[in-house]
């Protein structure tokens, strides 16, 4: 346990600022993915992994693999981390910036334990890391940070290495950065002027913003303590002012898009049914449709960085059958993936912590941001599993 305020912290993070405006000379990129099966018999050890800790038998995770044995029990997201992986060397490489890119998953191989041990076999012990989620939650954030630590820890005892040797520093969640926004705001500006210019009356169309539904109480305690978001915390509140930006920007493009309704959903819930969970379900909204006039739906997978297992099962399968179902027209708009804007926003995060940008600089497109460097006392907290060791935020 480091003696600092925050875990496992670079000097400049250690104290615990919101902005780190202090250059850090970073040594090492670590991206820390979800990590997903990739064949028929990774299913089950996959998702114990993902359920780790919770006792749920096999019998229940079979409810959940069929999603992926549709697929051969291939998850799309490893594919896609390695292509995020490969893009973002490139970028690096592009802008004459000498750090390596170590990728590890929380779930499935490669796991974060073995990239943190690579990192520090390399001799890179200050890493900087980009987690491929956006939001603030427990399973978006705070549960990233917690992994890192556990990579730490197995990376000081089985690689030898004496504690204090290797900093894990976090970029900030990136949910209003224009470079994750972008891919958005196209894919919507796309559908919406192909619909209109197909005959559907704007005022017809209805966007979708959909996003992984997560329990109420974790939703409760996003984001900082000190803050009021609202009933569905920072987590609701930022998809849902991404979600207003995103909609100005393309009636600043499409004028009679000012005409086109949007609401968040929400999608993949999982929980128990006696466990309040995040509502409503797009496919109970895409069923209410019809009746209130709409035409024509586009669905934004808003809170998603690439096309994993929910999109393409949740979205592309279930919604889209929704939609037939209930006789409307149906488009799914791209998530960001290697889009060369998302890639350059990501970099330029890693400058923003190199270079100790001030915060009065850091670009961002909602009121909400730009998020904290370093997160918050007790932010998203998982009141079923307690505070465990983080790294990136300040104690607990």
């Amino acid at each position: 346990m480091s003696d600092t305020t925050v875990l496992a912290a670079s000097p400049a993070a250690a104290a615990g600022p919101e902005h780190v405006e202090t250059p850090v000379a970073y040594d090492g990129i670590l991206l820390a993915g979800f990590g997903g099966p990739e064949g028929q018999e990774d299913v089950i050890p996959f998702l114990r992994n993902v359920t780790r800790g919770r006792g749920i038998p096999d019998e229940r995770l079979e409810e959940v693999a069929h999603h992926y044995r549709h697929f051969g029990g291939v998850s799309p997201i490893n594919a896609q981390n390695r292509a995020l992986k490969a893009a973002l060397e490139a970028e690096l490489a592009a802008r004459g910036i000498d750090l390596p890119v170590y990728w590890g998953n929380r779930n499935w191989a490669p796991f974060l334990e073995q990239a943190v041990q690579d990192a520090a076999a390399d001799g890179r012990a200050t890493l900087l890391a980009i987690a491929t989620s956006a939001y603030s939650s427990y399973s978006s954030c705070r549960q990233y940070r917690e992994d890192l630590a556990r990579a730490l820890d197995a990376a000081e005892r089985e690689g030898g290495f004496a504690p204090g040797t290797v900093t894990i520093d976090k970029v900030r969640q990136f949910f209003d950065h224009p470079g994750f926004v972008h891919a958005f705001t196209e894919g919507v500006t796309t559908a919406v002027r192909d619909l209109i210019g197909d005959g559907v009356p704007a005022g017809r169309i209805r966007v979708l913003f959909s996003t992984h539904s997560i329990p109420t109480s974790d939703a409760q305690r996003s984001g900082p303590r000190d803050r009021d978001f609202g009933a569905g915390g920072a987590y609701a509140a930022q998809h849902e002012a991404v979600a207003a930006t995103v909609m100005a920007q393309v009636a600043d493009t499409i004028p009679a898009a000012a005409e086109t309704g949007w609401e968040l959903v929400y999608q993949s819930r999982s929980g128990p049914p006696t466990q309040p969970w995040l509502e409503p379900d797009v496919n109970d909204v895409i069923g209410e449709l019809p009746g209130r006039g709409i035409e024509a739906v586009v669905i934004v997978p808003l809170g998603f960085v690439s096309d994993h297992m929910e999109v393409l099962w949740d979205l592309d399968t279930e919604a889209m059958e929704a939609a037939e179902a209930a006789g409307i027209r149906a488009v799914r708009t791209p998530t960001p993936g290697v889009d060369p804007a998302f890639v350059s926003g990501l970099v330029d995060l890693v400058v923003e912590r190199r270079d100790g940008t001030p915060a009065a600089e850091r670009p961002h497109l909602t009121p909400l941001g730009p998020w904290f460097d370093v997160c918050r006392p007790a932010c998203c907290e998982n009141i079923r599993a307690g505070f465990k060791p983080a790294v990136s935020g300040v104690l607990p």
